[in-house]
C-alpha cells in the first residue's frame, strides 16, 4: 500500500476521531470508523455508497447488522461531538441554533412519514407535502465575519402523538446542557416558531439566554414605576408598547455586517416586560434594513432574554442563526441526507448522526486548520483565493483515502486512530527450528501520545 499523500491529512482529523470513539464500545469502533470515513468521501447518503468508498474488511451484512443491532448510542456521539468542539475552540460565548427542516418522502411506511405544512413558501412546491420533519441543533463557530454551523443532534418528529417541535427542542437542549459549564455564556438562536414560553422556560432554567424574532404585535409592556405611599399591590406591567409608543422611541442608523454583506440598519430599542413570558424582562429591538435607494424593509422585532446586551450585539448575534440554513442545504444536497433510507426510527437516527459527523469533521478542518489542508486542495488550484470549505476538504480526502483499508489504522491497544507513516516490513531472521522472528521487539515499540484536544 502506497503511503504517499497520507502526511497531507491534518493530524486534527485523527485526534477528533480518536476523541469521538471514546463513547463507543471497543468492538464497535472499527466498524464505525469505516462507515464514517466512507460517508465522508461520498455524496450519496446510502450505506452501500459509504461501504464502497473504502476498502472494507467485512461483508455488507456485517455493517447492516451493526447499524440494526449494535449496542451503541447515537445521542452519546452527538454529546461527545459537542465536547470536542468546546475543547477545540476557545470561545467566551457559545451559540446554539435550533431549527427544523423537511425531507420529502413518498412512502407512508417511512419512519415519521406524515403530511406537514410547508411554511417556507417556495416556488412550484405544494403547500402540504408528505415527508419527515427533523428538529436539529447546531453549534455556531468561527469569527471575523465567517461563521459556520456544526451539526450536533437531530431528532425525527413522530407522525402520531401530541409531541410538538418545542418538546423536541427542549429535549435536545436538556441533553446538551451539561456540556457547557457555568463559566460559559450560552445563547440559543431560534426563529419565531420556537420563541414560546414552554421552550424559553427550559432555556432560562439551564442558565442560558435566548435571542429570537417574534411577531410585531407581541404584547410588550414597560417597567412599572414604584409609587411611594400608594396602597394596594404594585402594578405588574407598565404602559403597553403600542406602534405609536414605538415610533416615539429614538431611532439610530448604523452600517453593520449582517448576512454576508454590509447593510444600513435603522433600529429602536427598549427594556420591556414580555407578557407571553410571564413578565420576564427582555431587551426588544425594532429594526429595519435600508436599501440603496433609501427604502425601508418590513419592521422586525427581536427579543433577547439577556437585557444587558446592546441592540447592536443582539442583531449581530442573531445573524449567526442563518448559518444553519446553509447547513441544511449542504447536508441535503451534498452529504446525502435526502437518501437516508432506513426501515426503523432508531436506525435512521444512527445513520443520520454518522452523516452529520461526516460533514462536521471536514467543516472543522476548514475552520480550525485551514492552513494545514492546503496540500490537499491541489485539485482546485483556480480556487486558491477562495474560502476553504468542507466540500474542498472532501475532494482532497477522496484522492488520499479512496479504497484504503482504514480499519488497519485503529490500534485497539492504545485506542488511537492514526496511520503509521513509517511502518515497513521489518527484516526477519531464521531461527534454528525454521521459524521466523521479528527483529523489532514489542518492548522497544513506543507509542507517542496525541496532544490533548
Amino acid at each position: 500500500m502506497d503511503n504517499k499523500g497520507y502526511g497531507n491529512i491534518p493530524s486534527t482529523l485523527f485526534e477528533c476521531i480518536t476523541f469521538l470513539v471514546r463513547v463507543l464500545p471497543i468492538r464497535s469502533v472499527p466498524t464505525f470508523i469505516e462507515l464514517l470515513i466512507g460517508a465522508m468521501l461520498t455524496q450519496a447518503g446510502f450505506v452501500t455508497e459509504a461501504w464502497l468508498a473504502i476498502n472494507p474488511v467485512r461483508s455488507w451484512n456485517a455493517y447492516y447488522k451493526w447499524l440494526q443491532e449494535g449496542k451503541w448510542s447515537w445521542v452519546a456521539l452527538g454529546v461527545q461531538m459537542a465536547r470536542m468542539v468546546v475543547k477545540l475552540f476557545s470561545q467566551s460565548i457559545w451559540f446554539l441554533i435550533f431549527d427544523d427542516t423537511f425531507i420529502y418522502r413518498c412512502s407512508k411506511k417511512a419512519p415519521g412519514s406524515g403530511i406537514y405544512h410547508q411554511h417556507c413558501n417556495k416556488t412550484n412546491r405544494p403547500q402540504y407535502a408528505r415527508g419527515q420533519c427533523w428538529v436539529s441543533m447546531a453549534l455556531s463557530i468561527g469569527a471575523d465575519k465567517k461563521y459556520s454551523a456544526i451539526p450536533l443532534l437531530s431528532r425525527l418528529m413522530r407522525a402520531e402523538g401530541n409531541k410538538s417541535k418545542l418538546d423536541a427542542a427542549s429535549t435536545l437542549l436538556r441533553v446538551i446542557a451539561p456540556v457547557f459549564s457555568e463559566q460559559k455564556r450560552v445563547f440559543t438562536l431560534v426563529d419565531s416558531w420556537y420563541m414560546k414560553w414552554p421552550y424559553l422556560s427550559q432555556v432560562l432554567e439551564h442558565g442560558f439566554h435566548a435571542i429570537g424574532q417574534v411577531r410585531r404585535d407581541t404584547a410588550l409592556y414597560g417597567i412599572p414605576a414604584l409609587l411611594v405611599g400608594r396602597l394596594g399591590r404594585r402594578r405588574k406591567y407598565g404602559d403597553k408598547f403600542t406602534p405609536e409608543v414605538v415610533a416615539a422611541l429614538p431611532e439610530y442608523r448604523k452600517q453593520v455586517f449582517l448576512y454576508g454583506k454590509k447593510q444600513w440598519v435603522r433600529y429602536r430599542s427598549a427594556l420591556c416586560l414580555a407578557k407571553f413570558m410571564q413578565g420576564h424582562k427582555v431587551r426588544a429591538v425594532w429594526m429595519q434594513f435600508e436599501d440603496e435607494n433609501g427604502g425601508l424593509s418590513q419592521q422586525r422585532l427581536i427579543l433577547s432574554t439577556c437585557h444587558g446586551l446592546s441592540a447592536e450585539e443582539i442583531f449581530s448575534y442573531y445573524a449567526r442563526r442563518w448559518s444553519i440554513e446553509d447547513l441544511f442545504n449542504q447536508m441535503k444536497n451534498r452529504w446525502g441526507w435526502r437518501e437516508t433510507w432506513q426501515q426503523s426510527r432508531q436506525v435512521l437516527h444512527r445513520w443520520t448522526q454518522i452523516l452529520s459527523i461526516a460533514y462536521a469533521l471536514p467543516q472543522l478542518l476548514a475552520t480550525y486548520c485551514g492552513d494545514q489542508v492546503e496540500h490537499m486542495l491541489c485539485l482546485t488550484p483556480w480556487r486558491k483565493k477562495n474560502q476553504v470549505t468542507a466540500g474542498r476538504v472532501r475532494l482532497g480526502l477522496q484522492t488520499i483515502l479512496g479504497n484504503v483499508r482504514v480499519r488497519d489504522w485503529w490500534n485497539p491497544t492504545c485506542r488511537k486512530f492514526q496511520p503509521d507513516f513509517q511502518t515497513q516490513a521489518p527484516p526477519k531472521t531464521a531461527l534454528k527450528d525454521g521459524r521466523q522472528q521479528n527483529m523489532m521487539s514489542k518492548s522497544t515499540e513506543k507509542q507517542v501520545d496525541l496532544p490533548p484536544l
